[in-house]
């Protein structure tokens, strides 16, 4: 077999939809438990973290912002909608792309997912700093200075640095002690139930809710007026939009649509996958598209745009009313909210790596199992370690764009996989099925490689290709060697990973 024949190799899809039948998992989950689980995943840090510095990027034009991240997930959900009807078993990107673009193609999105689960926990730990230390502050405590927010100091550049000053840095400390609890939790064989998830998603959509209500007082129509002071930004490639403007305000808060795919990653779990995965990852999207934009123009309406405060935008709006009921329900969901989000993350992290492990692209100590807690224990604290020196040193707008390209990555392989299977396996039974293909996923993948070329960063690129640059060096020194994709072999996981909910 010759090298590119090797590299792109797929797993055969027949055995993967047999393997889905095999119940190893236990399946409880219905289609509301995986729209809870994707709204749990995907209401949190980031509607809490970017609203802010994304109103300063667009002005009240952060709505079209909102719709532009909204519309290419919505072209991804209905991919992710469709595969996952095809192919109901755990791994979410990762598996669809084994199963259509090869085993190369597969390494690089389970390596991008490595940012949208494992890193993304990072910058939602430090929103939950930030709402802990808000809350101790009205109680008189707070935190010395080097210890509020991670601002690590550095001379020269992010990606050419010459010296980092350790010494007069600041740290997240709270963020860094948050990770590492939530993973020894996880170690320990912590279950995070469909019924705590749907509590948690209840307190977060609440707390929404609640200051859509409230602020709707507040509303003033002419502070929408110069609707989009920024412009549609800078628009060169790689220039991350000249850091204002509608694309890059729309680069960051995709970050708040991040997770509604989680509900794949639960495939092995469902009752009935083929109809309960579609409704699940179409039905989280709907209902938090529409939860962030009427938040965003309630928000927008309700103080000057300029003024809206960049750490806790939504608390902040509602001060004028001085009602310590929206204060409390806000701030409670901000708590729920992180927590859950965080949790999931990295819950789901695991879950990809001990896929990977199944279809020995990683070394078996990835999924090794403690047989005291009867869960990975080692990787689960090698995972969260990382990421609570993430949370610890790099600061929120560094973290957001470094998930959100892992992220845009995977979306535009799901929505290319879509388009391969329709025309090389239409024989293959699908309940659910993408309108308008091909131009649907064309559309999703168009959206996504605009929103990762013209709104992000040189110095975000250079910071996933070096990194993925390393990763490969891990896939040709034993991935690539140790894989073998029409070897499909069924992992009897331990308990306290069959519900991840």
């Amino acid at each position: 077999m010759s090298l590119a024949a090797r590299l792109f190799a797929t797993t055969n899809v027949d055995k993967l939809r047999a393997l889905s039948k095999q119940k190893i998992l236990r399946r409880a989950l219905t289609g509301k438990d995986l729209i809870a689980i994707g709204l749990g995943t995907m209401i949190g840090g980031g509607i809490f973290t970017t609203i802010g510095p994304g109103i300063l990027m667009a002005g009240p034009a952060i709505l079209i912002s909102y719709l532009i991240a909204g519309f290419a997930s919505l072209f991804a959900a209905l991919s992710y909608a469709e595969l996952g009807s095809m192919v109901p078993i755990a791994g979410s990107a990762y598996t669809y792309s084994y199963a259509t673009l090869g085993k190369l193609v597969a390494w690089i999105i389970g390596f991008a997912l490595l940012f949208e689960y494992g890193i993304s926990a990072a910058p939602v730990a430090q929103q939950f700093s930030g709402a802990i230390q808000a809350v101790l502050k009205e109680f008189g405590t707070t935190l010395p200075a080097w210890a509020q927010v991670s601002s690590l100091t550095i001379h020269g550049s992010w990606w050419v640095p010459t010296h980092w000053d350790f010494l007069h840095s600041r740290y997240d400390v709270v963020a860094a002690i948050f990770v590492l609890l939530l993973s020894a939790l996880l170690s320990v064989g912590i279950r995070e139930t469909a019924t705590t998830n749907n509590i948690f998603v209840v307190l977060k959509i609440g707390a929404l809710i609640v200051f859509i209500i409230f602020g709707a007082t507040l509303f003033h129509p002419s502070y929408l007026h110069d609707f989009a002071p920024r412009g549609w930004g800078h628009l060169a490639p790689f220039s991350g939009g000249g850091g204002f403007g509608i694309i890059p305000g729309a680069a960051l808060v995709f970050f708040s649509y991040i997770g509604f795919d989680t509900a794949t990653t639960t495939a092995e779990e469902t009752k009935n996958p083929a109809r309960d995965v579609p409704i699940g990852v179409i039905g989280a999207l709907a209902i938090g598209t529409l939860l962030y934009c009427a938040t965003v123009i309630v928000l927008v309406g309700a103080v000057p745009w300029q003024q809206v405060d960049q750490n806790a935008a939504l608390q902040a709006a509602l001060q004028p009313l001085h009602s310590w009921f929206a204060n409390i329900a806000i701030t409670v969901g901000v708590l729920a909210g992180t927590t859950s989000v965080a949790l999931a993350s990295l819950l789901g992290q695991t879950r990809i790596f001990y896929v990977m492990a199944r279809d020995k692209m990683l070394p078996p100590f990835v999924a090794k199992v403690n047989p005291r807690f009867q869960t990975p224990v080692l990787m689960t604290m090698i995972t969260g370690v990382a990421v609570a020196i993430l949370a610890l040193i790099v600061p929120l707008a560094q973290l957001l764009n470094l998930v959100n390209i892992g992220t845009l990555l995977a979306f535009m392989v799901v929505c290319g996989g879509v388009i391969y299977l329709r025309y090389k396996r239409p024989d293959i039974p699908r309940t659910f099925r993408s309108p308008f293909v091909p131009v649907f996923p064309a559309l999703g993948i168009v959206l996504s490689a605009f929103l990762a070329v013209f709104g992000l960063s040189t110095e975000t690129w250079i910071w996933f290709v070096s990194a993925l640059g390393v990763g490969l060096v891990v896939f040709f020194l034993y991935g690539f060697r140790k894989s073998n994709p029409e070897e499909v072999v069924p992992v009897v996981e331990p308990e306290g990973m069959g519900e991840f909910a």
